[in-house]
Formats: C-alpha cells, structure tokens, sequence
C-alpha cells in the first residue's frame, strides 16, 4: 500500500462542541433549510464606486428590495425600489441597471426552458420619472437595454425584437424564426449547455447596431420524450438535439443596422461561434470560432464600416481548446487573453493587433477567474490557484507583468466582487470548517489594517460570518474533511475524506467514494459544505467512511494533467477509482469486503464502470442520470474530449458501461429522471436492458417529469432517502 501524503486535517475549530454532541444530520434537515447559509444576493456596484446595492427580501413581510450601500461604512442609506411599490410585481429575480443607472430592468416570474434558458416577465423601472413599464405581455428572453436606455431587445418565438421605452412601441427585426428550425438571437440547446450562454446578440457601443448569431437547425436530428403530466393523454416534448458525430446547427453572424433594419452577413466560414464582444471602437465588433474538433480557436476582427474582416489572435492545442470570458479590450484596444499554452492557464497581453506584448502570470498555478483592469492604476485583478489547487484567492498583478500581489489572506475559497473603481472588494470567502463570509475589503494601501495572522491585511470589515449556522451546528454530530494526497498510476491526486466522528482506529469501517471526474472539475475542494457534505455527515454518523479522489483529467493541475484522458473519458478516470479504493481498502481501519461509490452525470457514468470494471474490488454502487454511451451525449462536450464516433470508434464503446453489463457482481441502484433533456433517459433504459439481457439484479427508480436535477417539491428528500436506505441495507 502507497503511503498517504497528509497535506492537512481540518476540524471544525469553531465548533468546539461537536463531538460532545449526538444530534444526528437528516435529509429532511438538509432540504428545509435547516442548514441555509446567508449570503449578498445580486451585489452591484455604482458606477461611482463608493456605493453598491443588494437584492434583499424580508422573509416576514414577503417584501423585496434593492437597497443602496456604502463601501466606506457599509450602511444602507436608501432603498431605490421595493415590490411594495411595484404594480405587477411580487417577486424580483435579478436586476439590470441602464449604463447611466438612471432606469433599471427587473425580471420576474421566471419559467425554466433548459439549464440556463428561462421565459420572464420583464420590467423597466425609470428612477427619474418614478415610472414602471412592462416590456412584453407574453414571456419573452434575454432582453438587453441599449446603450443610451431607450429601448430593449429581447428574443420571442426564435426571433429578436426591440422595444422603445419613450414611444411603448415594439419593433420585429427578424422574421425567419421558426421552432425547430431557426433561431435568432438565442442560442441553441447545445451551445447553451456547453457554451454556457443564452443571449446571441449584442448591442453596438453607440447602440446604432446589434450583433447577432442565427442558428440553421433544419438538418440537427430531434429528441422526444414523453411528459407524463397530469392529464389523460401525455404529451411528447421534442428538440434539436445534436449527439455525437451527427450534424450540428449551421451557426451564422449578422450585423443589423437599426435605422431601416438592414442586416449583413458577416462573412467568415466557422463550424462554431462561441464568443461576440464588441471593442472600445464601436466599428469594430471581435468573435471567436471553432473547428469541429474545437482544437483551434481564432479571435477575429470585423469592421462594421468598411467591411474588413481580420484575424486577431489564433490559439491551438494538440487536445483542444477551453472558451471563456477572459477576453478584455483596454482603451486602446489592446486586449487580454488566457491560455494554457505554458502548461498551466494563464493571461497575456496582446496589442491591437493581436501581437504578443508579454506574458501577465507565470508558475505552476492556474487564473481561475479573471476579474477586470484598473486602467488608472494599470492592475489587473484575478482569482488563482497559486496557493493550492484546491485554494483560491484573489490576486493583482501590474500590466507589466511585475508586482503579483495576494489580495486575500484566508486558506480556502475566495471570490471578489470588485467596486467600479477597483478600490474595493467584497471578499466571500469558506473553507471546510468556516461557513461563507462576506467581508468589505480594500486595495489601496493606506487603507489596510494590521492583522495578526496575515501582516497586512486588506480586510476591513466582516458584513456576513454566518455565525447563526455554525451555532446551529454545535448541536449536530459533525465530523471534518481531512485532505490529504494519494499516489495513484503515477500521479499524487487531490483527497479528502470524512472518518465517523466517534471514529476507532482499532476498528474496520465501510467505505463509500464519491466522484464527479469530469474534464476540468474539481470534486476535492478547501470550501464549505454542500448538501451531499451534509449528508455524509448523516452517513459517518451510520459509521461509514466517505471518501473524495479527484483523478487524471480534472482540473487545476495544469494543461497536461486535465488532458491526459483526451479520446478515452471515463477510462483513465475509472482506472483511478479503482486503484484508489483498492489503497484505501487496505487501510487498516476500512473493510475491504465493503467498499462503494456513487456519482451524479459524468459521475454516474463513473459509478457504473467503476463496479462493472472493477467488480473485485466494489460491493456497492449508485449511479444517478448517467450517460452509458458518449454516443449518447451531445456533439460539442463529446467531440471537443473524443473526437467524433466515426473517427474514434473505440474509444466510445471500449469505454461505455453498456458492453460490460455481465461483469456486474455487486449491488447496483440506477436512478434516472424521465424528462432529463441533457443525458437522455434513453442512456438508462439501455442500461437496464444491457443488464437484464445479463441477467443481473439490480435496483432502479426513475422519476417522472424530472430533469437532469431531479429536483422538484419532495423529490430530492425522497431520492436521498432512497440512496440513504440503499447504503444502509448493501454496504
């Protein structure tokens, strides 16, 4: 047995209590709010920034508010809107405020399409003649106030329309969308999911003209399902939905001038188009493509004036390429890109003609946030891993690439929120044992104060701790994360795991691991409870050991480690589950005859593999929603780590679950949603068929109408329930 390497054990410092304690975590407690955290809901800041404002609700009087604050003091000082005042109004979702901040658009009664889409209600509030106009009287999508705030545009039925505020007229500018077949302005199912955005237009920086993408799904095969509803009769819900190797949405860009609404096509010939962002130069509008294999990203250039079109920047990987929202124009547009290119994801700095300055970050560390660009001050400001893969705090560093400064001073999860003007930052911070806190931060030096334990601090005051929870928590059986290292195939990988709190080194324990495993993910994480956190604490209460190894392919850890399972996903990945419980199996205070694991999604896919391949060495597995063959899952995730079925036939089916049903020994519970759109039913019914047809018992639920979440009324306290009693009776 490989020898563990302790990076640290946290106990719940603040907890003194605990183990004195025998008030056992439920599911029902985990789902009611027992253990809710206190947060700063929809924080802006002014434009000024010396003032920011929140979205507060008053749970007593059921009232909403967006109340003003200052940094300096922290005080509120006024409520600029309230849902008492509000006709038509009884709950506000989120908030937008015009560029001038003197209107602001409000969404309310949001109806979830898929993962990120929804349909709404939308207002504009106008602070200056106290006036509220709705902006549609049907559901509408993604609305956007134009530069000036005179007018919103926003998609309805797969097209994009715009709304003047001064004249209550509405405006249709496309014409040709069409369910199923054309959408305007909104993206697709697919980009959605794996592009990770909704909103496919863009208003120009003088607001004369939108960007927009069109999607052309006529060839994209459909997905049915069935919704069981209430009804006599179900009905059947079908999509565009592109699996892998078949054909995606022949995705276009356009450019519509308002003024007599005329349209031109951009011309540039691109499988993808994940990005549009207008430059400082209102001429100049800047997107990004994708090959199919999504291995060469290029940064393009269009002049809307003279119809140049130019190519910026290029990025290559012999894998592929991550897309995000890291690009930032600074005044001269000269601009700020990430990469990996160096082995580990870091920023650089191009002029405006896309040339290489210089390098910003450097070292065996990952910019895992990137925040903004104090021009006054030439800082750039950003979230990274430089302490610690499973760490994250806030960094600056000069424009020059010198002066890398650490802006936070606590172990564990750190994310700002900065003021308009960088000179402060709202820091929510965690870790294993410290619930999230919200503290007032600063970044000017003369306004720090001495702290003990960091030197100079750049806290100023703590406006959240969440102290009434950990107060809650003293009465409750908690046991703490400990993290530590694992050698595994070469590779020391991220661990935690949770001992019974009354835990006896001279006795043997089940072992119950748990994974996610995605490319890019990070399950092993210095960060305060989750709801499964808590419910393993219901389960080290049972006596049980839980454990947490994040294997080859997640993230953090640099390009080479997060791509080393490219055209083989899942393979790898199990491998190092198994090794792993087969170490920790031999522990000598863990039962090696009962050992199991379970995973959600990409990690259901994991849990069902791990048992199946590694049937000598699990007795127990739960797999939730899994995917059982890539084939199964969508061309853009699938393609962009396996490359297309056609071009990588073994890689699919000598690494999907399916073609291992008859190694099936232990104890397996399948759990699927019926309405999940994104891994279809369809990877669970094949899956019990592939073990029938092997004659294997097993046990499955499937939930009507849920989608990838199961969620919905009592369905996760049941589901729980389910996956706790199913422990309880095979481990």
């Amino acid at each position: 047995m490989r020898k563990l390497a302790a990076l640290f054990s946290i106990g719940l410092l603040a907890i003194n209590t605990v183990l004195a304690q025998d008030k056992e975590v439920s599911v029902a407690a985990i789902y009611d709010g027992t253990f809710r955290t206190e947060g700063m809901d929809v924080l802006r800041s002014r434009n000024n920034g010396t003032q920011y404002t929140l979205l507060n609700y008053d749970r007593v009087n059921k009232i909403q508010t967006i109340d003003l604050y200052e940094y300096e003091t922290l005080e509120k000082t006024a409520t600029l809107l309230s849902t008492e005042d509000l006709e038509g109004i009884s709950y506000m979702s989120s908030y937008t405020f015009s560029a001038d901040e003197s209107k602001v658009l409000l969404a309310t009664d949001l109806t979830p399409i898929y993962r990120r889409s929804t349909l709404g209600s939308y207002f504009v509030y106008d602070f200056n003649d106290k006036s509220l106009i709705k902006i549609a009287d049907v559901g509408i999508q993604e609305p956007s106030l134009s530069p000036d705030g005179s007018k919103v545009a926003y998609g309805y039925e797969n097209n994009i329309y715009l709304f003047d505020l001064k004249t209550k007229q509405t405006k249709q500018l496309t014409f040709d969308g069409e369910k199923n077949r054309i959408i305007n302005g909104i993206t697709d199912w697919v980009y959605e999911e794996e592009f990770g955005f909704v909103r496919a237009f863009e208003w120009s920086p003088e607001g004369t003209h939108i960007a927009f993408l069109r999607f052309d799904e006529t060839e994209v095969p459909e997905y049915s399902m069935p919704i069981y509803g209430e009804d006599l009769y179900p009905t059947l819900q079908t999509f565009k939905y592109p699996k892998a190797g078949e054909n995606n949405a022949v995705v276009s860009l356009h450019l519509m001038e308002l003024e007599g609404a005329k349209t031109a096509t951009i011309p540039v010939d691109a499988y993808y188009i994940p990005r549009i962002k207008w430059k400082n130069n209102p001429d100049e509008l800047a997107f990004q493509t994708f090959n199919r294999h999504q291995n060469e990203l290029v940064l393009y250039e269009y002049n809307k004036r003279s119809g140049a079109l130019s190519v910026l920047h290029t990025e290559r990987d012999a894998a592929y390429v991550d897309v995000n929202d890291n690009l930032t124009f600074l005044v001269d547009d000269s601009f700020i890109w990430s990469s990996e290119k160096d082995g580990y994801n870091h920023l650089y700095l191009h002029d405006k003609s896309g040339k290489e300055k210089r390098q910003l970050t450097s070292g065996d560390w990952e910019v895992t946030s990137y925040y903004g660009y104090d021009e006054k001050r030439k800082k750039i400001f950003f979230q990274s891993t430089a302490m610690g893969s499973i760490n994250r705090d806030v960094y600056s560093v000069g424009i020059n690439g010198k002066n890398l400064r650490r802006l936070t001073a606590q172990d564990g999860v750190n994310r700002a929120s900065f003021s308009a003007d960088f000179t402060y930052f709202i820091n929510a911070h965690s870790n294993a044992v410290t619930p999230p806190s919200y503290t007032l931060n600063t970044t000017v030096p003369k306004k720090r104060v001495r702290d003990a334990n960091a030197g100079q601090s750049l806290m100023l005051k703590t406006i959240v701790d969440n102290t009434a929870l950990l107060n809650t928590l003293e009465d409750y059986n908690i046991s703490p994360k400990e993290f530590s290292t694992l050698a595994v195939n070469g590779n020391d990988l991220n661990m935690w795991m949770i001992k019974p709190a009354d835990f006896d080194p001279s006795k043997k324990y089940p072992l119950l691991m748990f994974q996610y495993s995605g490319p890019g993910s990070q399950s092993v994480s210095n960060t305060w409870m989750s709801a499964n956190d808590y419910w393993y604490q219901l389960l080290q209460s049972k006596g049980y050991i839980i454990a947490c190894v994040d294997g080859r392919g997640t993230g953090f850890k640099g390009r080479d480690f997060k791509k080393s399972t490219y055209l083989q996903l899942v393979r790898y990945e199990s491998d190092d589950q198994i090794a792993a419980a087969e170490q920790l199996s031999a522990l000598p205070y863990i039962d090696e005859n009962r050992t199991g694991i379970w995973g959600w999604s990409f990690g259901g896919d994991m849990a069902m593999h791990s048992i199946l391949k590694g049937n000598e060495v699990f007795e127990t597995a739960i797999s939730v929603a899994p995917v059982t063959s890539w084939r199964f899952y969508d061309t853009i995730y699938t393609e962009r780590f396996m490359r297309t079925p056609q071009e990588n036939p073994e890689g699919y089916d000598l690494n999907s679950p399916l073609n291992y049903a008859d190694q099936l020994k232990g104890k397996l519970l399948l759990v699927h949603g019926s309405a999940d759109d994104n891994v279809h039913f369809q990877n669970t019914m094949r899956m019990v068929e592939a073990l029938v047809q092997a004659n294997k018992q097993f046990d499955w639920a499937v939930y009507p109408d849920k989608n990838h979440g199961i969620y919905g009324g009592k369905t996760r306290e049941q589901l729980y329930n389910k996956m706790t009693q199913f422990i309880l009776n095979n481990l």
